[in-house]
């Protein structure tokens, strides 16, 4: 039997930020604590929501590294019992995202963040104690604002998910005008991390209808505007489509993910400093070509029903497609480019099936498959 489940409440307009305080007010936060990172500070977009919020008594954690950690988890999470807070505010790419969302968990459950993480069994521990978190985000890439997920790297170096319906947060405020500031590079890198998690969850097996169908509609949009959103980083319409596909892909990735976040988590486990939405640009092409010979790929003709979204003619275009839109949007050419090397696949392939992600991939894949999709994207 299949459980689908869409909760968020998300307010999505241009200049929704302004609307920060009546969602506080419906969730019932008096005393917010905002996590975010010192780019999202020194971009002006920080004092946005802090304008929304004049005359609040608000805390500020400002600290989120590029990968959310365990050690950082704990430096907010105290911050957020010093001062009295009765809720988060998340402010940021999915990293201020999924760290807000740790903070929310282990402000209000005992022992190490471990405990809870999916793979050790511990989605069912997380109760409805969890703090109330509002998403606000600034990036259009992981969706984390409509997400059930958060992915931690935990203190042993492990990049961890955690999951449970409590995560979700309360509202999603989604305003595509602060995207607008956005740099065309991590505009790129984080919309095509929109992409493959609209590509990845839609290429699942799992049977869940209105997840294929938002996973579509996103994947149109991301492919239609993304280029429009790098080059154009102004153009309002480009900006607000890109994040509904963000937002679209995560909505339907409660269905599950594959090969692409297997790898990509455990790689970003190894080296924290490599971007997540640029590695799965790079393994997104070989695992769609892995993909294409499951059986449920092909009995539900999954690869065309993809290619159609995207305005290609046929499936078999699509890999090579991602690799040219990879090259027009400035994205490296593969993995080597981003300092991978052969010397670290072991560890990652160890990480990779290991990863929540793996069991859902469409096409069972071996230890050997990994090594094989990581020479490919190499």
């Amino acid at each position: 039997m299949a459980f689908i489940n869409y909760v968020t409440q998300i307010q999505f307009e241009h200049g929704a930020i302004a609307l920060l305080p009546q969602e506080c007010v419906r969730v019932g936060m008096t005393r917010p604590l905002i996590v975010t990172d010192a780019g999202v500070k020194a971009a002006g977009v920080l004092q946005k929501a802090l304008d929304a919020l004049r005359g609040w008594d608000v805390e500020v954690f400002d600290q989120t590294p590029p990968n959310p950690t365990e050690d950082a988890v704990r430096a907010a999470a105290a911050l957020y019992r010093q001062k009295g807070c009765d809720g988060l505010i998340a402010v940021g790419g999915g990293s201020a995202i999924d760290c807000a969302k740790g903070v929310a968990l282990v402000a209000t459950h005992e022992g190490p963040l471990t405990r809870y993480a999916t793979i050790e069994g511990g989605s069912a521990l997380i109760t409805a104690q969890v703090a109330p978190l509002i998403a606000v985000p600034t990036t259009s890439g992981t969706g984390s604002e409509v997400a059930r997920g958060a992915i931690l790297i935990v203190d042993d170096h492990r990049k961890l998910g955690f999951h449970s319906w409590h995560l979700v947060p309360r509202a999603a405020i989604c305003d595509p005008d602060l995207t607008l500031g956005l740099p065309p590079r991590l505009t790129a890198a984080t919309g095509m991390d929109a992409i493959a998690h609209c590509m990845e969850t839609f290429m699942a097996s799992a049977f869940n209808p209105p997840a294929d169908g938002i996973a579509l509609d996103g994947l149109a949009r991301g492919w239609s505007w993304i280029e429009r959103a790098t080059t154009h980083g102004n153009d309002r319409e480009a900006r607000a489509n890109l994040m509904s596909a963000s937002m679209q892909g995560a909505m339907a990735f409660q269905k599950g993910l594959g090969a692409v976040h297997s790898l990509s988590h455990s790689l970003g486990g190894v080296n924290p400093m490599l971007h997540h939405g640029t590695l799965n640009a790079m393994f997104l092409p070989a695992v769609v070509e892995f993909n294409a010979e499951a059986d449920s790929m092909q009995r539900e003709n999954r690869l065309e029903r993809m290619a159609r979204a995207m305005g290609l003619s046929s499936g078999t275009d699509i890999a090579l497609a991602l690799r040219d839109m990879n090259a027009r949007l400035g994205l490296p050419s593969g993995l080597a480019q981003m300092g991978v090397r052969r010397d670290n696949f072991e560890r990652i392939v160890t990480g990779a099936l290991a990863d929540h992600c793996h069991g859902t991939n469409p096409r069972p894949a071996t230890a050997q498959d990994y090594r094989e999709l990581l020479e490919t994207s190499l």
